[in-house]
């Protein structure tokens, strides 16, 4: 590892060992966490790990790389929270599409209360499948919510009564057609190790329907959509990113958070859920919000399981 982590721009290499451990922090469907990156003289690179993928879950990669996405958050508050600026490119180079972002740590760059306070919860933000209470979420921590998302150019629309009763029968509707899906469960239990979908206990970084009953699926007081206008590649790196910001943002004002997967996986469900926004954008997450227990962090790949070394150019 220490052949591959080296300083880049005002990071030594210590520092880049530091920022890539919270990088590695963020959420993935099924705990894949399918990155990895690469320091070069150049910045630091965050490339897709298409052997992490879920073909069956996930045919267009699209969580795949909303979790990039997130990881890339991680990895730019994390060199913010040190006076640097994270400048960011994405997809920088056509002829290497599992390069989905570069940051080059160059330049210096102030540090806010809000950065300050996303870096630190960057370590304690946990995806909480347990039940929440029925304490209401404040309007002003979702409105800091709806601003996080819309800092990442990704949308956080207001749900109606109408709008959340329709998105609890796709939930269902959506559910059942993945219990029903012989790849889909296979591909959850190889790498959940067949684990039940309610787990409380583990607190993984699931992106699963928490089963509350049929009478309220979602079983929160606060349900959020985060959404697109397009629908590209670059498109779902950057509502990863927003996706994370959220998080952290929820986390800081004290706030738990979990996925709700099966509206947003089954193509059926989430087209029809995109006619419930109003047709003009994309969903791409929807998150129950509200106040929870404590859980345990999951466990991570180790740096040197993510690390590559310099890519060879030719000529």
């Amino acid at each position: 590892m220490t052949d591959t982590i080296t300083p880049v721009g005002r990071l030594t290499a210590e520092t880049v060992t530091s920022v890539l451990h919270a990088a590695v922090l963020a959420p993935s469907r099924h705990n894949t966490q399918p990155w990895r990156f690469r320091c070069t003289p150049d910045g630091i690179d965050v490339l897709a790990d298409p052997g992490r993928s879920l073909p069956a879950t996930d045919p267009g990669q699209r969580e795949l790389l909303m979790s990039c996405g997130a990881a890339l958050l991680n990895l730019r508050v994390a060199i913010h929270a040190r006076g640097i600026d994270p400048a960011t490119t994405l997809c920088p180079r056509r002829d290497e599409p599992d390069l989905l972002a570069t940051v080059r740590p160059f330049a210096k760059r102030s540090i806010d209360t809000r950065i300050a306070l996303l870096a630190g919860a960057v370590a304690t933000r946990r995806t909480n499948l347990g039940p929440f209470s029925p304490r209401p979420v404040p309007a002003t921590a979702l409105n800091a919510m709806r601003f996080a998302a819309e800092s990442e150019r990704a949308w956080m629309p207001r749900l109606d009564s109408a709008q959340l009763f329709r998105l609890r029968e796709l939930v269902l509707a959506a559910d059942r057609a993945q219990r029903g899906n012989a790849a889909v469960q296979r591909e959850r239990n190889t790498w959940t190790g067949g684990a039940p979908v309610v787990a409380h206990a583990r607190g993984g970084d699931e992106w699963v329907l928490h089963e509350c009953g049929a009478s309220d699926p979602l079983g929160t007081p606060a349900v959020v959509v985060i959404g697109s206008v397009e629908d590209g590649h670059a498109d779902r790196i950057r509502v990863g990113q927003a996706m994370q910001k959220v998080l952290l943002t929820a986390t800081a004002a004290g706030l738990s958070a979990s996925f709700v997967a099966p509206p947003v996986e089954v193509p059926s469900a989430r087209a029809e859920l995109r006619q419930v926004l109003g047709g003009g954008i994309w969903p791409q997450i929807v998150l129950r919000v509200g106040y929870g227990g404590p859980v345990p962090s999951t466990p991570r790949r180790p740096l040197h399981d993510v690390i590559v070394g310099e890519r060879v150019r030719a000529g």
